[in-house]
């Protein structure tokens, strides 16, 4: 093998595992458009490179591109947008789903807009080739160059280029599939729970406490000398009474009531004033966040102090929660004794996923004998 042909095969397997490195590490396709545009642009020599997606009304919509430094920014930018036109390699590309090439020749009589733009910056071919999403035309890979490539090789280099473009799309719709499933999950979960505690609070919890009532009332008319009658109702009104706080607080259980109505900072307060150890609340949140945010950082904060409170062995605890425009961050800590698995308990699994859900991401940090930290980012823009 000549040295240059080596040259180029180490370069292309270089900005191949550079790429596939990128999409295994899940970071987001924005960011892998973009370095595949510009991985295909210097492996091929091109001037100028697209990555664009396929609109329902007939445009395309630039989601990646690069342009050689010796070259000025001639394509719109990320969100631009061109029409499909025919005569042009786009509108080939998503006509038949195969690679298409294009000369100057080509362009030499076109009226649309990329043959116009063609024409004036001088470009001798185009070469596109189709993006493939788990067997759906997603959209197209395009090269423009002043000098033109080798036919057929061009469209074979950019081959696994296109492919890995297209796992990383593919990727991230599962994963968003994977958070709006599990979004509704929650969602349908919430709803029955809320649904039973009314059906609770306006059925059997009335329905006891009406009970209750008339067996104060049927105490209360006990002749003087029947004591031990009166003891034994009132024993009964003692154990309904238990039973009818138990229900109380299964019926507020999932939302509180003073958070549906008058929002989180004084719910938190509520929870901090019921907790056996000190806590100090910060809560820097101007007016309502969104109700599934809401309840997620209550759960996390009742979640934490419960679980400070029973295993921590910590004198103290504080909570931190602050919303800015993107995002809500929350922090609970205390100093414990540390040593908190991440995976263990229903409540943080429960609580992990709820997070998770909604965008967000939870980290437990507690070395032992070093207390113990979560950590909850949840946007909300």
């Amino acid at each position: 093998m000549r040295s240059d042909e080596l040259r180029r095969v180490v370069e292309e397997q270089g900005a191949l595992r550079r790429v596939a490195t990128l999409v295994a590490g899940g970071v987001a396709p924005a960011e892998i458009f973009s370095a595949v545009a510009a991985e295909v642009g210097q492996v091929l020599r091109a001037d100028h490179t697209n990555l664009v997606r396929f609109e329902p009304d007939d445009t395309a919509t630039v989601v990646g591109y690069w342009s050689d430094p010796g070259c000025r920014q001639i394509m719109p930018p990320l969100g631009g947008r061109w029409p499909i036109e025919a005569p042009s390699v786009t509108a080939l590309v998503r006509g038949t789903a195969r690679p298409a090439r294009m000369t100057d020749a080509d362009y030499a009589r076109s009226t649309s807009a990329i043959g116009i733009w063609a024409r004036i910056h001088r470009i001798r071919c185009v070469v596109g080739f189709p993006v493939m999403v788990e067997g759906r035309l997603w959209g197209a890979m395009n090269l423009y160059s002043q000098i033109e490539p080798q036919p057929g090789v061009t469209e074979d280099r950019m081959s696994e280029f296109v492919q890995l473009v297209g796992m990383a799309i593919a990727n991230a719709q599962n994963h968003s599939d994977l958070l709006a499933s599990r979004a509704r999950v929650v969602a349908a979960a919430d709803e029955s729970r809320r649904r039973l505690e009314r059906d609770l609070h306006d059925g059997a919890q009335q329905e006891l406490v009406a009970l209750a009532l008339k067996l104060r009332t049927a105490e209360g008319s006990v002749p003087p000398g029947l004591c031990g009658l009166k003891e034994q109702l009132a024993d009964v009104i003692r154990e309904l009474s238990g039973i009818l706080g138990h229900l109380q607080e299964v019926s507020s259980g999932t939302v509180p009531a003073i958070l549906t109505s008058t929002g989180l900072r004084p719910a938190l307060r509520s929870l901090a004033r019921r907790c056996p150890i000190p806590v100090d609340l910060d809560v820097r949140v101007s007016g309502r966040l969104p109700d599934p945010i809401e309840v997620a950082v209550y759960h996390a904060v009742a979640e934490a102090l419960s679980n400070t409170a029973r295993y921590a062995h910590a004198s103290a605890a504080g909570v931190s929660v602050a919303a800015d425009d993107r995002a809500v961050r929350l922090s609970v800590r205390d100093d414990g004794v540390g040593g908190a698995a991440p995976g263990e308990g229903i409540g943080l699994v429960g609580l992990k996923d709820r997070v998770e859900a909604l965008g967000g991401g939870m980290r437990i940090i507690s070395p032992d004998g070093g207390g113990t930290a979560l950590l909850v980012d949840i946007p909300w823009r």
